[in-house]
């Protein structure tokens, strides 16, 4: 752990920071409704310090809770950023979901996710097995010390010829991690869909009160990375059943049942169908990276180097170009796997008419199914109050910016959710 700098008393006052609990069944995006929330403190004491109940959605309200100091996180070397809390999350037909160590981070909303097992009756006499589900989020990359990146090449030349890789970038909707090293074959894989691993990495890896386009520039680099361990079948080619690892000496940092940051997620919703690339590569570049401060790596990115320049102003590809060089760009993956139907290219709002309003007021009664505060919606292709309205309580629900407008983030979230209800009334 790093020595702590040493602030004076006027820095020392108590910052808020926002919490707001996702209940959803193991299957995915079927809420539960009534779960109780108990919020404690990480402290001996334990104190708990609220208790909140999921709406109809399977949300709780924000609710303030106290952070230490916003300039903690804005400067290296300084006391941790960042509160911790421990979550309880119970509900009478599901297994309790204990969380210790939800991170929270001043002015920010923090968003926690929770996937709840029923309970399964045993033996002839109908005994609940009820179990708890213990979920430990680790600390911070940049607060604790994690192995380094080892270096590799950002573009595996080795292999373009083989039958492994694929023929184009690809955005997966679901990839595979396995939470250790390469080689640990007690660590177990998990199913993760691709925007929310991204969202995963963003905020176990940068802090979300850093400038807007550093956080851009940071997520350009964690999409161009995963995205280069897809395309080429990296692991898999070497006999693995994965996709990437959670080990930081060899890929990014993401942890099991973590938090994310609200601002984050908005950016990854925005950026994920992109990534960097060099004049005549076909790969997504593997953009390495280290702190700048702990590890030094000459020719790549420093993730409080990135935070420094976006103080200076610098927009996310003068980040990018200042650490990788000035020939990368931002390229755009010509492919969404597991999407019903593509982004037609245009917002869709108030006056549109045609297939994709219509493909759109389908979806959206699909997933009203199973999130009845989203309104039904007659399917008649055209883009009117009451299709906004729905378009407005969808992104209420899920946490994205509330317009009423369907961009390509609404459009592709739509689309996920569609996909996972619909799966999710298949199975029941």
């Amino acid at each position: 752990m790093r020595a702590n700098r040493m602030y004076p008393a006027e820095m020392s006052t108590q910052s808020l920071g926002k919490l707001s609990v996702n209940a959803v069944t193991q299957l995915g995006f079927k809420p539960i409704t009534n779960a109780k929330v108990t919020i404690k403190k990480t402290t001996p004491g334990n104190e708990t310090v609220d208790i909140l109940e999921t709406n109809e959605s399977g949300q709780t309200a924000p609710i303030d809770l106290e952070t230490p100091p916003l300039e903690y996180s804005l400067e290296p070397g300084s006391p941790k950023p960042y509160s911790e809390y421990n979550l309880i999350i119970e509900s009478p037909e599901f297994e309790t979901v204990n969380i210790a160590g939800t991170q929270l981070l001043p002015n920010e909303l923090a968003l926690q996710d929770v996937s709840m097992i029923p309970i399964v009756e045993v033996s002839s006499r109908g005994i609940r097995n009820q179990q708890t589900e213990e979920v430990v989020i680790g600390p911070h990359t940049l607060y604790a010390d994690y192995p380094p990146k080892i270096p590799e090449s950002e573009v595996k030349e080795d292999v373009e010829t083989s039958l492994i890789v694929l023929e184009s970038v690809v955005v997966p909707s679901t990839i595979v991690v396995h939470d250790g090293g390469p080689d640990d074959t007690s660590a177990p894989n998990y199913f993760v869909p691709f925007t929310s691993y991204i969202k995963n990495v963003a905020s176990s890896e940068i802090y979300s009160t850093w400038p807007e386009s550093t956080i851009q520039a940071n997520v350009f680099a964690i999409l161009s990375f995963t995205l280069n361990r897809v395309y080429t079948e990296w692991y898999r080619g070497k006999g693995k059943n994965f996709t990437i690892t959670s080990s930081t000496a060899f890929d990014h940092k993401w942890i099991y049942g973590r938090n994310y940051f609200k601002n984050i997620a908005d950016i990854v919703d925005q950026l994920f169908i992109n990534y960097i690339s060099r004049p005549g590569i076909k790969q997504p570049l593997l953009t390495q990276y280290c702190d700048g401060i702990q590890v030094q790596c000459p020719n790549w990115m420093t993730q409080w180097g990135s935070k420094f320049r976006g103080d200076l102003g610098e927009n996310a590809i003068e980040i990018l170009r200042y650490f990788y060089g000035s020939d990368v760009f931002i390229n755009t993956a010509g492919q969404v796997s597991g999407i019903p139907s593509s982004f037609p290219g245009f917002n869709l709002q108030r006056g549109s008419t045609g297939g994709p309003v219509r493909t759109i007021q389908q979806q959206i009664n699909g997933i009203s199914n199973n999130y009845p505060a989203i309104p039904k919606l007659r399917v008649d292709g055209i883009y009117g109050p009451l299709t906004e309205a729905s378009v407005e309580k969808f992104q209420e629900v899920f946490n994205m910016p509330v317009t009423g407008i369907v961009d390509y983030p609404t459009w592709y979230r739509i689309s996920d959710i569609f996909v996972a209800v619909t799966r999710l009334a298949e199975l029941v």
